[in-house]
């Protein structure tokens, strides 16, 4: 068993104080995340948002709302998730004007990995981590998207060096990747967070900028990259479980294309959609 940080809770600020820093550029990096979410809405349909209660993505949620969107939100519950996620998760459903769909593994072959690899395979080897996420996310998240057309995720060049080419609208596959937030930094997310008053996880305030499950999750010390406290025991700096490293099929192969064409040289024209009840 891996040892977690422990902090001490009479030492801890609110992440908000410690990190809501706009950069100078703020405003065109909303109105650039409002157009493409926008623009998607309407020429990317069906799509829908993969939120895992992290910073970035409770702000892709809420301005979806705000913005009345209907682009559907689903979360992966991995059946490992803090219970300060799950309770976010209860909050959000609440809240939220799009539906927020909760995808989990087949529960069968959970047990069976379980029984045969313990109850903590991910600290033996990188290949059954790898084998855990794949159960617990990576199946659940093809079944989300099925039947889309596209995808909304919180990726940002700043996470990693892996993710420091990210682009606004991905179509390097079939399904196109939809990236509002990728020009934000982490002082942005906080900003916007702050402006509105958006719920968080609780777990930013304890120096968690990336969650995940709970046995792969810990915070971070100053100066550790954002990705640092996933899968820590890990010496590699390409720290992923699939979700953003695994081409998804597409129901068809003219997605890429399409995508390609309505996102072409920089158009990001178009007006929100009003939600569907």
């Amino acid at each position: 068993m891996k040892e977690f940080l422990t902090l001490n809770p009479a030492h801890m600020t609110s992440a908000i104080t410690l990190h809501a820093r706009p950069s100078p550029t703020f405003a065109a990096k909303l109105l650039e995340a409002e157009t493409v979410l926008a623009q998607s809405a309407t020429q990317l349909a069906p799509l829908t948002q993969a939120s895992s209660l992290g910073a970035e993505d409770v702000v892709i949620t809420h301005l979806i709302n705000r913005l009345g969107l209907y682009i559907p939100v689903f979360v992966l519950d991995t059946g490992m998730l803090h219970a300060e996620t799950l309770a976010l998760l209860a909050q959000t459903k609440a809240q939220s004007k799009v539906p927020v769909t909760v995808y989990e593994p087949v529960h069968t072959a959970v047990v069976e990995f379980v029984k045969r690899e313990g109850n903590e395979p991910m600290y033996k080897s990188v290949e059954l981590r790898k084998a855990c996420c794949h159960i617990r996310k990576v199946l659940p998240l093809e079944r989300a998207l099925l039947g889309q057309r596209a995808w909304v995720t919180g990726l940002r060049r700043e996470q990693s060096t892996a993710r420091g080419e990210v682009p606004l609208v991905d179509t390097s596959e079939a399904r196109a990747k939809v990236n509002p937030l990728a020009n934000w930094t982490w002082g942005d997310v906080w900003h916007y967070i702050q402006l509105h008053q958006v719920p968080y996880n609780p777990l930013h305030d304890q120096f968690f900028p990336s969650i995940g499950c709970a046995p792969c999750t810990r915070a971070i010390s100053l100066g550790e990259d954002f990705r640092s406290g996933r899968w820590w025991w890990e010496s590699s700096d390409l720290k992923e479980c699939g979700l953003h490293s695994t081409p998804h099929a597409s129901d068809s192969s003219q997605v890429a294309a399409s995508a390609q064409a309505h996102f072409a040289e920089g158009d990001v024209k178009g007006s929100p959609e009003t939600v569907r009840n």
